[in-house]
C-alpha cells in the first residue's frame, strides 16, 4: 500500500464508524490557535475547546465524532533527525470524539483498523497503572484482553498524556506497538482518554504545581504518526525508505559527489518541513516561527554545500515534494511560485554568510598567530586551543553565518569549540523572541517517599556514570524525580550509542552492588566548589552548603560522586535495586535527556 491509499483507507474507515460516522475534517494550519504553542504539534490542538464544550461540536461539525489527518511540526527532537524515525514535519492520523463514544469503541476501532485494514499484528499494548486521583485503567486492560491481546503492560507517567500548552484536557492513554522491518517493537498508535482538565502545563503537573479536575464527559483523542506507520506497513527499515521520502533521497544521492546518508536525510526532512511552513505564509526572519524556518533552510543549505549538490538543487526538490503531496494538499501546487520566491530570497542571504564563513577562517588563523584577538568587544578565541562560542554566535546573529559551518571550520583547524556558549546565547535569543519550543524541567523531587528518595540517589550515580563513560564535559542542566522514574538533562554533543548506554547502566549497577555509603557533610561553599562538587545549573547557594558523597572519601574529599544537595538520600547504595535506562533523547541543541528507573 502506498501513502495515498493508507490515508484514504483511514478516512473511509472512520467515516463509516460509530453512530452517523465520523465527519472528515481537513488539516488545520501549522499556525495554531493556541498562543502558548509555536506550531501545531498534535492532531487534537485545533479541537481542544470541544473537550470542554462538547455542544459546540454539534454546531460546528454536525456531530461529536470527527476524523482528520493533521500536518504537524515539532523541533524538540531536531538533533535526532537523520535516524530511523525522527522528523520535524510529519502527519498525524487521528479520530476524535467529544462524548460520542467511549473506551470500548475507541480501542475496538483501532484494533480493527490495524489488524484488518492494514494486516498488521499487534505486539503489545499499554495501559495507565494509576496515580493519585487517576485510577488504574482496568477498563482498557479488560477491553484489550477481550480482543485477544495477551501482552498488556501497565506503565506510569509516560502513558498519561497532556496537556498541550499552559493548560487543557488530558488523561491516561493506551499505546499500541507493532514490529517494524528491523524486528523492533515501535509505537504505532496512542489513544488518549481525555477525562481531566489540568490548570497548568505538563511541567507543572509533573512537579506537583498543577491540579486535575474531572471533566463531565469522556473525550477521545487518538494519534498515529503517519510516517512511522508507513515504514511499518511498507516493511521499510526507516522512514526515509518510504514512498514519501524515497524520490527525494534518490535525487540527492544521484546528484551529490560527496554523498553522506545522514546529511541527505536531514536535507530531505528539513526542506520538506520548510515547504509546508512556507505554504502557511510564514517567511524567514529572526523571531518566532520565521526564526525556525530560517534555521531549517540554512541547515539545508549548509549540508548541501558540504555534499556539493548543484546550484538550485532545491528547485528540483520542490518539484519532487509537490508530486508526492499534491493529491492530498492541493495548496502545495497552488503556492509553488511563492515557495520558490521565499527559498530563492533566503538562498541569496545565505550566499553572503558563506563568504563570511571564509572570513571567519582568516579570523581564527590571525588570532592563533596573535595578530588580532578581538572583533569589537568579543574575543575570537576563548583560549589558545578553543574557539569562542560567543564570537560564533555573534557572527550568526549579525551576519547570518551558519553556526554548523563555522563550527566545522574551527574543528578542521584543530580548535575545540565552546558549544556551551553557543547554546547559552541561542537559548537567550530564543527566549527573547518566544521561539523556545522545548520546556526545560527544573530540578526537584515530587515528594520524599521511599521510592523517590531511592531514585534521587540513583540520579547522583547516573550523573557520575555519565562523566565516567561519556567524559568530564557532561554537565547537568535539569532534573525531575518522581516515585516512578528519574529524569536528567545534561550537556552532551551526541546521541549516546547503545554501547555507551550499556556502559552507563553497568557502571551504576556495579556501584549499587558494591554497597557504598552515602554521607552528607556541611562545608563552606568555597571549599565545596574547590573540590569539584557538582552544582545545580543556575542555582544560588548560601555560604555553607550540604554536599552528599557516595563512596569512601579521603582527606582531599575525593569520592565517586559529590554534589551540592539538600537530600534526602538512602544511606547505602545496596538499598537501591537494579538501575535501567528507559529512554535517551534530545531536548535542545547540545542537551540530552535520560529517563531511568529502579527495578
Amino acid at each position: 500500500m502506498d501513502s495515498n491509499e493508507i490515508r484514504s483507507r483511514f478516512l473511509k474507515f472512520f467515516e463509516q464508524k460509530s453512530f452517523g460516522g465520523h465527519k472528515i475534517i481537513p488539516s488545520s494550519s501549522l499556525i495554531p490557535g493556541d498562543p502558548t504553542v509555536l506550531f501545531t504539534t498534535a492532531g487534537m490542538q485545533q479541537f481542544k475547546p470541544y473537550y470542554i464544550n462538547p455542544e459546540a461540536a454539534d454546531k460546528d461539525f454536525g456531530g461529536r465524532n470527527i476524523v482528520t489527518i493533521q500536518k504537524c511540526v515539532r523541533t524538540g527532537d531536531i538533533d535526532e533527525v537523520g535516524d530511523a524515525t525522527h522528523l520535524t514535519f510529519f502527519e498525524m492520523l487521528g479520530n476524535f470524539s467529544f462524548g460520542g463514544y467511549g473506551k470500548r469503541e475507541a480501542i475496538t476501532y483501532a484494533y480493527e483498523f490495524i489488524t484488518k485494514e492494514l494486516g498488521l499484528e499487534i505486539s503489545y499494548v499499554t495501559f495507565y497503572e494509576g496515580k493519585g486521583v487517576v485510577d488504574r485503567d482496568e477498563e482498557s486492560k479488560d477491553i484489550w484482553a477481550l480482543l485477544g491481546i495477551r501482552d498488556i503492560r501497565a506503565e506510569g507517567a509516560d502513558v498519561f498524556w497532556g496537556p498541550t500548552g499552559d493548560s487543557g484536557p488530558c488523561g491516561p492513554t493506551t499505546e499500541i506497538y507493532c514490529k517494524n522491518a528491523n524486528g523492533d517493537d515501535v509505537e504505532i498508535w496512542n489513544i488518549v482518554f481525555n477525562e481531566y482538565f489540568c490548570d497548568g502545563s505538563r511541567e507543572k503537573l509533573d512537579a506537583g504545581e498543577a491540579s486535575l479536575k474531572k471533566l463531565p464527559i469522556l473525550g477521545i483523542d487518538t494519534g498515529m504518526g503517519f510516517e512511522r506507520l508507513l515504514a511499518t506497513v511498507q516493511k521499510k527499515k526507516n522512514v526515509f525508505e518510504t514512498d514519501l521520502f524515497f524520490p527525494i533521497m534518490e535525487f540527492i544521492k544521484k546528484n551529490s559527489p560527496n554523498y553522506e546518508e545522514r546529511s541527505a536525510r536531514i536535507i530531505s526532512d528539513h526542506f520538506r518541513a520548510a515547504v509546508f511552513i512556507i505554504i502557511d505564509n510564514i517567511t524567514p526572519s529572526n523571531t518566532g516561527r520565521g526564526y525556525v524556518l530560517r534555521r531549517l533552510l540554512r541547515r539545508v543549505f549548509t549540508k548541501a554545500s558540504t555534499m556539493e549538490l548543484p546550484s538550485n538543487f532545491w528547485l528540483e526538490l520542490i518539484t519532487i515534494i509537490t508530486g508526492i503531496y499534491e493529491k492530498t494538499y492541493s495548496e502545495i501546487k497552488e503556492k509553488s511560485d511563492f515557495i520558490v520566491s521565499v527559498v530563492k530570497e533566503e538562498e541569496k542571504l545565505f550566499e553572503k554568510p558563506l563568504e563570511g564563513a571564509q572570513v571567519y577562517r582568516l579570523d581564527l588563523e590571525a588570532a592563533k598567530l596573535g595578530v588580532i584577538k578581538k572583533m569589537g568587544d568579543v574575543s575570537i578565541l576563548k583560549d589558545k586551543n578553543t574557539a569562542s562560542g560567543l564570537y560564533i554566535y555573534k557572527l550568526f546573529e549579525t551576519f547570518g553565518n551558519p553556526i554548523d559551518l563555522m563550527t566545522d571550520i574551527a574543528k578542521k583547524l584543530a580548535f575545540k569549540v565552546d558549544e556551551d556558549e553557543i547554546n547559552k546565547a541561542l537559548k537567550e535569543h530564543q527566549e527573547k523572541s518566544r521561539t523556545a519550543s522545548v520546556g526545560m524541567f527544573k530540578g526537584g523531587l515530587a515528594n520524599h517517599n521511599e521510592k523517590t528518595i531511592k531514585l534521587h540517589t540513583a540520579h547522583h550515580l547516573l550523573l557520575a556514570a555519565l562523566k565516567a563513560v561519556v567524559g568530564p564535559s557532561v554537565k547537568q542542566r535539569g532534573s525531575n524525580i518522581t516515585e516512578e522514574r528519574l529524569r536528567i538533562d545534561f550537556l552532551c554533543d551526541h546521541k549516546l550509542t547503545d554501547e555507551e548506554k550499556k556502559k552507563v547502566e553497568d557502571w551504576v549497577n556495579e556501584k549499587i552492588k558494591a554497597g557504598l555509603d552515602v554521607t552528607k557533610r556541611e562545608l563552606p561553599r568555597h571549599l565545596a566548589e574547590s573540590i569539584g562538587a557538582e552544582m545545580e545549573f543556575g542555582a544560588k547557594y548560601p555560604d555553607t552548603v550540604s554536599v552528599y558523597f557516595i563512596g569512601p572519601t579521603d582527606s582531599k574529599y575525593n569520592a565517586l560522586s559529590k554534589e551540592f544537595c539538600g537530600g534526602p538520600h538512602v544511606t547505602n547504595t545496596n538499598q537501591l535495586g537494579k538501575f535501567k535506562i528507559q529512554k535517551e533523547e534530545a531536548v535542545a541543541q547540545g542537551i540530552r535527556r535520560i529517563k531511568g528507573v529502579l527495578i
